[in-house]
């Protein structure tokens, strides 16, 4: 019989199967997609995987007491913190040993650091120790008690014995627990003292001022938004024009014309005494506090808002709206029932924008914030600057990220990721 059941596989122009010829076809052009991706995943990868991967590594790494002191963290195993006693000759003479070993690759200072971070002082103490400490020869000089403490009584403080102990190890929860105003302590997780309890604070008023930022965003940009889409072409081109102007100047001279603008002895205070709605002793403070930093930061971040907003709304069929209007809508009804929730995409899609700015702002906190307007992310600027606390800016940075992801989760339940739209 010579019917197509009878006869092989279908072959290709080249005498291949053609199922295997199709499937070699489909492999090359995937990796030609990928080959012209690559360059492109390549610099994500090394600006912002990568950044972020360390970052999260950071929050967590604590190698350097370990690596710079082995000997002593072996013996202080041995040793019962609870105990309320000074460790034994055995390991002061290993810390004699680490420390001479560390003196001489230069590595002293930065474990003092570290350590000064869980014990004000430690950093001084290691410093000043370790220029007697260098002369002290771990093999002819034992016992090594009695001339550690002579060196700095510090040696003889069972607290501090204690905080190189607690943070000997290699990976710690140290961090993530400074970053929520508690320590690691021998006990356990205890509650920082109570002056020093701010953290906690700064990212609730950072979460509260954003959404009020975001919010007072919503409110500006929608009326602007909608002029902007329902006037004729070349008035809406003139507005939009006003709309951009802000982004071709300088971030850091606008918000310092708003630090001139908001002093009291500012713009706008000096115009309400000239009207007379404000007397001159009694002059408005919208500086150095949350007040002003909204201000400021809700005008920088306006058009971020705006302009998601119009592309939405742009797209809204005006037939739509005269449809409703010739049934007998009232102008609120068209609105509320029509217009409003054709727009809505664009208000979910510049609140997230607007709100994932807001959070990470530092730069306008810092200059019209004072010290009761600042961002959680001002702090992070500050560990990573000028404290050099980068493991705690790491832990930090990480619990903000966490709380983006959750909003944005949160978002996508109630409202729906695929309902925002840029046009």
């Amino acid at each position: 019989m010579t019917d197509a059941t009878q006869s092989g596989p279908m072959l290709a122009a080249d005498g291949t199967p053609l199922k295997k010829s199709l499937a070699r076809s489909l492999r090359r052009r995937k990796l030609r997609a990928l080959a012209l991706i690559a360059p492109l995943l390549l610099f994500v990868l090394l600006s912002f995987v990568i950044p972020i991967v360390s970052m999260l590594f950071r929050s967590v790494e604590n190698g350097i007491v370990s690596q710079t002191l082995p000997l002593t963290v072996v013996e202080l195993q041995n040793w019962d913190a609870e105990s309320g006693e000074l460790p034994d000759e055995a390991l002061y003479a290993a810390f004699a040993k680490d420390m001479v070993a560390a003196i001489d690759a230069k590595e002293h200072t930065k474990l003092g650091s570290r350590l000064n971070y869980e014990q004000t002082g430690m950093s001084s103490m290691f410093r000043q120790s370790g220029r007697k400490i260098k002369r002290l020869d771990p093999e002819a000089d034992a016992p090594f008690k009695e001339k550690l403490i002579e060196i700095h009584d510090g040696w003889g403080d069972v607290n501090i014995w204690r905080v190189i102990k607690t943070h000997a190890v290699p990976i710690t929860n140290g961090y993530f627990l400074n970053a929520v105003d508690m320590q690691r302590t021998p006990e356990g997780a205890q509650a920082q003292p109570e002056d020093k309890r701010i953290l906690i604070k700064l990212f609730g008023r950072t979460l509260f001022m954003s959404l009020i930022i975001t919010g007072s965003c919503i409110l500006l940009a929608y009326p602007i938004s909608y002029l902007l889409a329902n006037l004729p072409m070349r008035v809406s081109n003139m507005l939009m024009i006003l709309v951009l102007l802000p982004f071709w100047t300088s971030l850091l001279v606008r918000t310092s014309a708003w630090k001139v603008m908001l002093q009291q002895q500012g713009v706008i205070n000096e115009t309400l005494v000239w009207l007379g709605f404000v007397a001159d002793d009694a002059r408005l403070v919208i500086i150095n506090n949350q007040f002003g930093t909204i201000i400021a930061m809700t005008h920088i971040l306006l058009p971020f808002m705006i302009l998601p907003m119009y592309s939405v709304m742009q797209t809204i069929p005006p037939t739509y709206t005269r449809a409703a209007k010739s049934m007998g809508a009232t102008n609120w009804t068209t609105f509320w029932r029509i217009y409003f929730p054709q727009s809505i995409p664009g208000i979910g899609a510049g609140s997230i924008l607007v709100f994932i700015l807001a959070i990470g702002y530092y730069i306008t906190p810092e200059i019209v914030g004072g010290t009761k307007g600042v961002f959680i992310s001002n702090r992070i600027a500050y560990h990573i600057s000028s404290s050099l606390n980068w493991g705690l800016a790491a832990a930090l940075g990480t619990i903000l990220l966490a709380v983006v992801l959750l909003l944005y989760w949160c978002y996508d339940k109630i409202v729906g990721i695929d309902n925002v739209k840029l046009g």
